[in-house]
């Protein structure tokens, strides 16, 4: 054996080759009438439309594209490069398939990772803002709550000073509302907002939506995390997604769903149904909800704040002719050696979503160390939503 299985494969390996208990019963009449036992067919809920429409438009470009049914939790795309061909590892030479298979492991690239799901995991940058939003909200504030904007933000003891984008001013008057805060996605707001709840409100909202939390879709997701014990600089960095918090694509997909669901968390899950030989439905699976992580009222207060983001602010080039889109978008510093990654989560229709996306483009991608979350990863999910609004899905 050269490899082992992954993916699907692996996770459900036993209905694939027929030993599994749901199929029992089929054994059982394969016994009886000396039929051959075949193994089950899965069925998943990717959208092909969609999935190509995520391929499609993150290119030739490094990072992952998700997107789920808000409704429903059914992932309809799950994109991630580099990817590979896996027929080059379906021959019948043991040499070729040995060779195929140490320069997959070789690869810089590393082609093997689903980033979509797992790896190392992303800084969500600007996109964890809505974390914070949603932290403020349910601990008092408005969407119309002036907040503290300066120009810049001395970090508690420390001698460093964090700015805006490009050291701009969110304001003239050094306060904004909450909403003008995340719809020109204001670093020093936003780090204040996190100094003023408190490390153990952020994370106690983080949590609520799924971080630090084992989730399988069958395949196991890498838990995205928001640091332990962060002291108050860290606490600031933090709240705009910095620092050492860190997600998978799919949890930054599931924040938007859940605000597009009314507060209404669904569990994600990538395979429809099961069907044994002769066609008959083995397993089904049925939608569950996972967690209300924030009420109706706050979910209805974010879903406009982001509205005002696609709308009017930086995740313009989301924008779709009749559709309203609720965004937004994130520019995530890694080192500062290389470019930030540019991020950008949404759902579509506004008021009644049928799609949520999240999108990552890793280190700028094409455009390097001139990207933004709005410029690079905003059309890719502008593709995506289309897609998935135009299959009916």
């Amino acid at each position: 054996v050269v490899f082992g299985r992954e993916g699907i494969e692996k996770w459900l390996n036993t209905e694939l080759n027929g030993s599994a208990d749901s199929l029992f019963y089929e054994r059982l009449q394969d016994l009886v009438t000396g039929r051959q036992t075949r193994g089950a067919s899965v069925e998943l809920t990717i959208d092909p439309a969609v999935q190509q429409a995520a391929w499609d438009a993150l290119g030739d470009q490094r990072g992952a594209v998700v997107a789920m049914d808000p409704r429903t939790g059914a992932i309809l795309a799950m994109v991630s490069k580099p990817s590979y061909d896996p027929n080059v590892l379906a021959s019948h030479d043991f040499d070729a398939v040995r060779a195929a298979w140490d320069a997959l492991l070789a690869d810089e690239g590393d082609p093997l990772v689903n980033r979509a799901i797992a790896g190392d995991t992303y800084p969500p940058g600007s996109t964890f803002k809505l974390v914070t939003a949603a932290a403020a909200l349910e601990n008092g504030l408005t969407s119309a709550s002036e907040v503290a904007a300066p120009r810049t933000l001395r970090l508690p003891q420390t001698s460093r000073d964090l700015q805006n984008f490009g050291g701009a001013a969110c304001s003239a008057s050094g306060t904004t509302t909450l909403a003008d805060a995340l719809r020109i996605s204001c670093n020093t707001a936003f780090a204040q907002l996190g100094l003023d709840l408190g490390a153990d409100r952020l994370r106690a909202q983080a949590e609520a939506f799924g971080f630090d939390s084992p989730l399988n879709v069958p395949m196991k997701v890498t838990e995205s995390r928001f640091p332990e014990e962060p002291d108050a600089a860290q606490t600031a960095l933090s709240a705009i997604g910095q620092y050492e918090v860190r997600v998978t694509p799919l949890q930054m997909a599931m924040v938007a769903a859940t605000i597009g669901n009314g507060g209404v968390q669904m569990t994600p899950y990538l395979v429809q149904r099961v069907r044994s030989q002769d066609l008959t439905v083995v397993v089904e699976h049925d939608p569950a909800e996972l967690g209300r992580p924030i009420s109706p009222s706050t979910a209805q207060q974010l879903r406009d704040m982001m509205v005002g983001v696609v709308e009017n602010g930086t995740g313009r080039a989301a924008r779709i002719s009749g559709v309203g889109v609720a965004g937004k978008t994130g520019t995530a510093q890694t080192t500062d050696d290389v470019p930030p990654h540019a991020w950008f989560t949404a759902f579509a229709p506004a008021e009644a979503p049928r799609v949520a996306v999240a999108v990552v483009v890793e280190h700028g991608g094409s455009m390097g160390s001139e990207a933004t979350g709005g410029a690079v990863a905003a059309p890719i999910a502008r593709a995506v939503i289309q897609a998935a609004l135009g299959s009916g899905s």
